[in-house]
């Protein structure tokens, strides 16, 4: 019985061909994120590119710390669910081993890419053995979260927001579910019901974010921060990350993580059922357009 399906022909347009940039300076090396015309967000192409990004980090022993950045006035908005660049009908040269979505029937599809593209490779860059900082001004939204979260310490700018307004969606929170680690529960039950912007000081307030500085400082203090850092025994630093990082799943936060993605993928496939996307019928305007009503913004 073939239960595959033909793959839909949607073919993307993207703005650019290096959606991340890599730079070194000494020992540090800059992972960014270079769709700045769409607030960084987060197509296939940009995942994969930032993959490559971490890998080649990793794989350079010169490099101690590496830094990621989303370039001009947000980190990242979030996954891609609008932009001429959005891939999700399109293969890759996957890095896990998951097999390819874009024959799969209804749910299965949105199920298997997102094994790979949000989930496993959140959890791949969480592991990688040199520290990680996330550099974060502006808007760090839903899939922005994703990605400062995998970092071991986040920097942020006074201005900085994080948000996670996926519940408009029917959708339990992000695929990579560290919400009830970054915060209090009842905080993140708040976080995730509401989804409301939480400024950069409440972040720092309940230890989501290590530090806080002015915008025109941010990139000087995030520097410094891995200056220090790189400074410090390679195999110390890469064990630290493993000590800590084994305390978190003893807690349970990768079980958890299991248990809320197939909670997010039967909301998606609800969605599908009773609404016209698996998206609960929302899409990019729609979603921006609710979330500066709420916050108020012309």
């Amino acid at each position: 019985m073939n239960d595959l399906v033909e793959p839909k022909t949607v073919q993307p347009t993207y703005e650019t061909d290096t959606p991340v940039r890599y730079e070194t300076e000494g020992p540090i090396a800059w992972v960014i994120m270079d769709r700045p015309k769409y607030n960084n967000a987060q197509n296939s192409q940009m995942t994969y590119a930032l993959d490559a990004a971490f890998r080649r980090a990793v794989d350079d022993d010169s490099i101690r710390v590496i830094v990621l950045k989303g370039e001009g006035k947000h980190f990242s908005a979030g996954h891609d669910i609008g932009t001429p660049g959005r891939d999700l009908h399109s293969s890759f040269d996957r890095k896990l081993l998951y097999p390819d979505h874009v024959n799969k029937p209804a749910a299965e599809l949105l199920y298997t890419r997102e094994q790979e593209v949000y989930l496993g490779m959140c959890r791949r860059w969480r592991d990688v053995p040199k520290p990680t900082i996330a550099m974060v001004q502006g808007a760090c939204v839903a899939g922005g979260l994703m990605l400062a979260w995998v970092c071991d310490l986040i920097i942020a700018s006074e201005d900085a927001f994080f948000q996670d307004p996926v519940g408009r969606m029917g959708i339990p929170g992000v695929e990579y579910f560290a919400h009830g680690f970054e915060l209090p529960p009842r905080i993140a039950k708040e976080f995730i019901l509401l989804g409301e912007r939480m400024p950069a000081k409440r972040a720092y307030d309940f230890g989501m974010v290590n530090r806080l500085v002015p915008r025109d400082r941010l990139e000087e203090e995030v520097r410094a921060v891995a200056t220090e850092l790189a400074s410090r025994p390679r195999l110390g630093s890469w064990l630290t990350k493993q000590a800590l990082n084994h305390v978190e799943d003893l807690r349970g936060k990768r079980t958890a993580m299991d248990a809320v993605f197939h909670m997010h993928h039967f909301a998606h496939a609800q969605s599908d059922l009773t609404s016209s996307n698996s998206l609960g019928g929302l899409d990019a305007k729609s979603m921006a357009s609710a979330n500066k009503a709420q916050a108020k913004e012309g």
